[in-house]
């Protein structure tokens, strides 16, 4: 396939330009700079600008774009940053989507979103089909996939991804607290009984790749394990395979010191459940977590 990519530079977006390179795919990244390479292409996705012709004879289009949530302190000015890298990227995308005519039109957009968008399930297990939660994440989620709404409306195939959190030492929820477990200092972070909604980051990879070729599959998918767990657990099993004790514990007032309003996100409780992948034949290679963990370990180096 041709895929045009946006979001190529971030963890996820690197890696899964990466693996579909491999696979013989070729990638055309969209950059908010002047391109320099054959495989660039200039967007400007907070002025809403990009070129329709750009996606003329592209097979699919990969969003992935939207500022990291946990880089950074929330502050109103930061929380609008989240809202807008994510809302303006999509709509710009699937605006120049529906300028196209249905032959030079993309078949697929895989539009990147969160399990966020259920917000606090407590111990109740979510599916695709539950409604969108309460919450700034969720807030943020419902108006990032409605925004793709003119690729689906112009008769492109729009998957959802509601990533969960993925699981490699190199990135996402791994790498910061790598260095703190094999200290000895993990900790579960407040009561422990909130649910984690984690995936291996080969079966998120897998998973995209999976979506791109089902034709028959549209709408939200929930990329996580089949196998959630609290965080107690979660951290109780890192400990395991990292051969270290993880007894201590972060109450939730110095999470709210440490991190402000995201720590009421970091201790929200979500028990979702991959019920498309699932249904539609999707095998996972890690669908347990200690599987999960010690793959992402042997992945690390001493350089990560």
């Amino acid at each position: 396939m041709r895929i045009v990519m946006a979001g190529a530079s971030g963890f996820l977006g690197t890696t899964l330009a990466e693996q579909l390179r491999r696979g013989g795919h070729e990638i055309v990244r969209l950059v908010r700079r002047p391109a320099e390479a054959p495989d660039e292409a200039t967007w400007n996705p907070s002025g809403g600008q990009l070129d329709p012709t750009l996606l003329v004879g592209a097979d699919a289009v990969i969003n992935l774009a939207g500022a990291g949530v946990g880089d950074k302190r929330w502050t109103a000015r930061y929380k609008s940053l989240i809202r807008s890298s994510r809302v303006d990227s999509t709509g710009t995308i699937a605006r120049a989507i529906r300028q196209l005519t249905a032959d030079d039109r993309p078949r697929v957009l895989l539009q990147s979103s969160a399990v966020g968008w259920y917000g606090d399930t407590g111990d109740q297990e979510v599916t695709e089909e539950a409604p969108a939660g309460t919450g700034f994440l969720a807030d943020v989620c419902r108006v990032w996939e409605a925004a793709a709404r003119p690729a689906e409306d112009a008769g492109t195939r729009v998957v959802l991804l509601r990533t969960g959190l993925p699981l490699n030492a190199h990135g996402g929820l791994l790498k910061p607290q790598m260095p703190l477990f094999r200290l000895g200092a993990g900790a579960r972070l407040g009561g422990g009984k909130q649910w984690v909604p984690w995936i291996a980051l080969e079966d998120w990879l897998d998973a995209a790749e999976f979506l791109l070729r089902r034709d028959d599959l549209a709408g939200p998918v929930n990329l996580v394990s089949p196998h959630p767990v609290t965080n107690a657990t979660f951290t109780r099993t890192l400990g395991k395979v990292l051969n270290r004790p993880a007894i201590l514990q972060v109450p939730g007032i110095a999470l709210q010191v440490a991190l402000g309003e995201f720590a009421h996100e970091a201790l929200r409780s979500q028990r979702a459940l991959p019920r498309v992948l699932e249904r539609s034949g999707f095998v996972f290679t890690h669908p347990t977590l200690e599987s999960a963990l010690r793959a992402a370990i042997s992945d690390d180096s001493p350089a990560a």
